[in-house]
């Protein structure tokens, strides 16, 4: 299992659009991400700020995300939600979330 951490801006302006999206994600959505090998997925807000953290259980993370990518109604969802972010001003070329460095890991 590896854990993925990503960190993007959402714009004040479109914080409640945001927010009401995900209080009803379209269950065709959340089936493509489980089918993209991805578990435990979050998203959290301070500020501006809007993380996120899954836990990938595949073999081929860039192959997967790839594939979701290519779904239509994914496609549609993020037509939606796109425009309520922007990526940090850090993030590399062609990254919209961007990656987040783990430096702590506490396990049970």
């Amino acid at each position: 299992m590896r854990r993925v951490a990503q960190v993007i801006r959402v714009r004040p302006e479109m914080l409640a659009e945001y927010r009401r999206l995900h209080e009803e994600v379209w269950p065709a959505v959340l089936d493509r991400i489980r089918h993209a090998n991805i578990r435990n997925y979050s998203i959290h807000l301070r500020d501006d700020l809007l993380f996120s953290y899954f836990e990938y259980h595949g073999t081929d993370l860039a192959a997967d995300l790839a594939s979701m990518a290519e779904d239509p109604v994914t496609q549609r969802w993020w037509r939606l939600t796109d425009p309520c972010q922007r990526p940090l001003a850090s993030a590399g070329p062609g990254e919209w979330w961007a990656p987040a460095e783990q430096v702590f890991l506490m396990e049970e």
